[in-house]
């Protein structure tokens, strides 16, 4: 109910559908390799809304994020027990960055940085940083400021920062950083990252091992 309203499109990553009908939503799409979704879910959806993705290279988020053409992606139900399914969607946001796309956890959303990002929150309000790539940021706003830091996924992390004034702006040099505030922030956080620069392509490191 928490995305329909924001984003009232749709669409499941394979058993996703399952959910959905439960909850009496009829997808305007299903994708994936449907290893997973019901035979009775996949029964009562008319052909033309299944797009099959056999590949076992990618996950079905990974599959969805890259089919869909939106200004903004919200995705539910991809932060569940399984921490190895939960690293997979972080690493598609990192991957994909030029796709907007929050993921909605039950505490938390978490979102690819983009190049600039200006935030209205609350002060005290979490903002967590996590590096996938080495990336040198700014910030103004934050009580542990990011400028001159070396984020890398090995080295330097940014997780438990927090907001010191009611506007955040940060700025990242390259992709690889996922930002994470708390769930209540979900309309600013939506407000802020469509009003934000993209990135203009896919990540891929300068040199081996950035």
């Amino acid at each position: 109910t928490l995305a329909l309203k924001r984003a009232p499109l749709a669409i499941g990553a394979d058993s996703g559908a399952d959910r959905l009908l439960a909850a009496g939503v009829m997808p305007v799409a299903v994708i994936g390799d449907f290893d997973s979704i019901s035979p009775d879910t996949r029964a009562a959806l008319p052909p033309d809304r299944l797009h099959p993705a056999p590949d076992q290279d990618r996950s079905d988020f990974d599959k969805a994020l890259q089919a869909i053409a939106a200004p903004l992606v919200l995705a539910v139900g991809f932060t569940g027990a399984r921490m190895d399914h939960g690293l997979a969607v972080m690493n598609a946001l990192v991957r994909l960055p030029q796709r907007r796309c929050i993921v909605i956890g039950p505490q938390d959303i978490a979102f690819a940085a983009p190049p600039r990002l200006s935030l209205h929150l609350r002060r005290g309000d979490t903002v967590s940083l996590f590096p996938f790539a080495r990336v040198a940021a700014q910030s103004r706003g934050l009580h542990w400021p990011l400028d001159g830091l070396d984020f890398k996924p090995w080295g330097m992390i940014g997780t438990s920062n927090r907001a010191e004034t009611a506007r955040v702006d940060m700025t990242f040099n390259r992709p690889g950083m996922v930002a994470i505030l708390p769930r209540a922030r979900l309309d600013r956080a939506i407000t802020a990252l469509l009003a934000a620069p993209a990135w203009s392509a896919p990540y891929a490191p300068d040199a081996p091992g950035e």
